[in-house]
């Protein structure tokens, strides 16, 4: 597999979120024999950018991702994240960018991925009661006691990541970017100024261009712990309106002989060398497709189509968790 550049950290194209083995999706949690089977094949196909993050869980999916990782740490940049665990008493869901909180959350997460230190680190969700340059500080240390090697923000936006990279090199802002949320397109021209990389999260619209959801029912029949249930793009007239958007990715599919997540990945690879799409999954067979996608050409016509597709209809996450995205 081709690599990427995420400041000066060099990965392949193609990662894989973890997040879903363990947290908000149907079946979550179910057969870490599979998760755990998914992520060597993973690494066995070329990928190397796994990504975690505390809150998954909370806890247990950089657990499962250590067992995982255990003789095969060295083959892989291990990303994970801080900051919506408060550890002073707050708890679960609340921000918390302090330095006294990376302290606690950076030990907590080290222990639980069995490794003396995290390639990529991530702020989760900028932090609006701690200064962005306290926070980077914080981080700019542990990079000097060799904890972490990289530092991330996620779902930042032009103020906050020109400040942050003052302070000390961001290698890669993690956003959701996919062809339903187009929005990173505004940021793409700062973060290419300043030679940071970007990773997308959901990169196929949490499923729903892989065209897995066609009906009311079929959302309804999801795990009522599926955030989807409750997002805004599957609810509703948004989601009868949004299917059109799986259509057109299957007709290119169709065009291509690929699939409509091999399709959707392509697409975003065509972006630049400096974009890293993330798909999660816990079964060894997606991980096996969406890695495929590395190798589907796009005719400039077919890029052209998507690119003028129309945006989907609602809010890519629910009021509440918007309120934590910086725009």
């Amino acid at each position: 597999m081709r690599n990427a550049k995420l400041g000066s950290l060099e990965v392949a194209r193609i990662g894989l979120g973890a997040m879903g083995m363990s947290h908000g999706y149907t079946g979550a949690g179910t057969d870490d024999a599979e998760s755990i089977r998914t992520i060597h094949r993973a690494i066995d196909l070329g990928v190397t950018l796994i990504d975690t993050a505390e809150i998954y869980g909370p806890y247990l999916n950089e657990e499962l991702v250590g067992r995982a990782l255990r003789g095969r740490r060295d083959q892989v940049v291990l990303a994970t994240k801080f900051g919506l665990v408060a550890h002073g008493g707050r708890g679960l869901w609340n921000l918390d960018s302090s330095p006294a909180n990376i302290r606690i959350a950076v030990e907590g997460s080290l222990k639980r991925l069995g490794t003396d230190h995290i390639d990529l680190y991530y702020q989760h969700r900028v932090d609006p009661e701690t200064p962005i340059e306290d926070t980077v500080g914080a981080l700019a240390e542990l990079v000097r006691e060799g904890k972490i090697r990289h530092i991330g923000l996620s779902e930042a936006w032009a103020d906050t990541i020109r400040r942050a990279h003052a302070v000390h090199p961001i290698a890669a802002l993690q956003s959701e970017y996919s062809l339903w949320t187009r929005d990173q397109e505004e940021i793409l021209p700062l973060l290419r100024e300043l030679g940071i990389g970007l990773v997308a999260y959901s990169p196929l619209g949490h499923g729903f261009l892989t065209g897995s959801l066609r009906t009311p029912a079929d959302v309804e029949a999801l795990d009522d712990s599926d955030f989807r249930k409750n997002n805004p793009r599957f609810t509703g007239e948004n989601f009868l309106r949004n299917l059109r958007l799986a259509d057109q990715v299957q007709e290119i599919a169709d065009q291509v002989a690929a699939t409509p997540a091999q399709v959707a990945l392509a697409w975003l690879l065509t972006r630049g060398g400096d974009i890293v799409p993330i798909p999660g999954t816990k079964r060894v067979s997606r991980v096996e497709e969406n890695t495929a996608a590395a190798a589907v050409e796009l005719t400039e016509d077919q890029v052209a189509t998507l690119d003028a597709l129309t945006p989907a209809e609602g809010g890519h996450h629910n009021e509440a968790q918007m309120q934590m995205i910086e725009r």
